[in-house]
């Protein structure tokens, strides 16, 4: 059962969905009626211009290098239709593919919560396809980034807290200055990487816990329940990495934070 809960003090930092699809030559011709659909919560736009790299021979090393100018600046550089609203959330539109990158929405879909990460899915995908009438999504991602707090580095806390991967028979958490390790795994029809690393962030160890479920193939009349099969899949995975003082915390209203964000 997936997480809906909307948490006073969320460790989730960052969420980003993305599709990718066969390359549309048209785009560029369609992005103003996109951006019309979509300028009422998008108001804010850019075209931005993202320099190819080649990775060239030269010898015993290789070595990645920018391509030459030419006359025509499309050969040399991709287009980023850029579009970002109010609330802090970018949308990147290319020619192969599409993302959204959140840093303000707290739920994906909590019936109690005006502010869905799915609606925000549904609104952008939605006017897409009915611009672009895409068959097909090659690829779908979605990703969310959690930093959590480690209360104390010692190996009893740290166990109290997390269902961790990290082998601490092995290595002494309290010398550990930072640790990473990362795994990818079948997740019946998609697939899960995983990433966790112990670092120091302002002088505090956290514990940072990366979930990148992805899935190919997917007809686009199917988009959106294969997007919350993504999130049920990221939630369950989450909600199995965590113990419960991690959940108290998360229930817990900041002091430093007055009223409340969600």
């Amino acid at each position: 059962m997936a997480i809906t809960e909307v948490f006073e003090n969320p460790t989730v930092k960052d969420v980003i969905f993305q599709i990718i699809f066969p390359n549309l030559f048209f785009i560029g011709n369609k992005i103003g009626d996109f951006q019309m659909k979509i300028m009422k919560d998008f108001p804010d736009s850019s075209l931005i211009f993202r320099r190819q790299l080649v990775f060239v021979n030269t010898g015993s090393i290789g070595k990645s290098v920018e391509l030459p100018e030419t006359e025509n600046n499309e050969q040399i550089s991709k287009k980023i239709w850029s579009f970002r609203s109010p609330r802090n959330v970018e949308l990147n539109v290319l020619c192969d593919s599409l993302d959204i990158h959140s840093t303000s929405h707290k739920t994906y879909n909590n019936p109690t919560s005006d502010y869905k990460f799915r609606d925000t899915i549904k609104f952008v995908i939605d006017n897409f396809i009915e611009i672009t009438n895409i068959p097909l999504i090659t690829r779908m991602g979605l990703r969310y980034t959690d930093e959590c707090p480690v209360f104390k580095k010692d190996k009893k806390t740290f166990s109290e807290s997390f269902n961790s991967a990290f082998n601490w028979d092995k290595f002494d958490i309290s010398k550990v200055r930072t640790m990473r390790l990362s795994a990818t795994v079948e997740k019946g029809e998609c697939n899960l990487n995983y990433a966790e690393s112990l670092t120091k962030i302002n002088d505090e160890y956290k514990l940072i816990m990366d979930f990148d479920a992805f899935t190919s193939n997917i007809k686009s009349q199917d988009y959106l329940a294969t997007a919350d099969h993504l999130h049920d899949v990221i939630s369950g995975e989450f909600e199995n990495s965590i113990k419960a003082p991690i959940f108290t915390y998360m229930k817990t209203k900041p002091k430093s934070i007055e009223g409340d964000k969600k």
